[in-house]
């Protein structure tokens, strides 16, 4: 049997803001690293906004 791969709430909020912003299938099929610097950085600014908003600890 395989590793299993632990989830914590960043990644699922991560994972989450990629589909809404149309990124879910790239990253499926290519991996996190295949996002471009701009995409990445979106995605960072709307976890960071998210995070803010609802007042997470970083």
């Amino acid at each position: 049997m395989g590793k299993v791969k632990t989830y914590y709430t960043k990644d699922i909020l991560k994972l989450d803001l990629a589909e809404q912003m149309g990124y879910r299938d790239k990253i499926n099929r290519y991996g996190w690293g295949e996002l471009t610097s701009i995409e990445s950085g979106k995605l960072g600014g709307m976890m960071r906004s998210y995070m803010k908003q609802h007042k997470w600890e970083s």
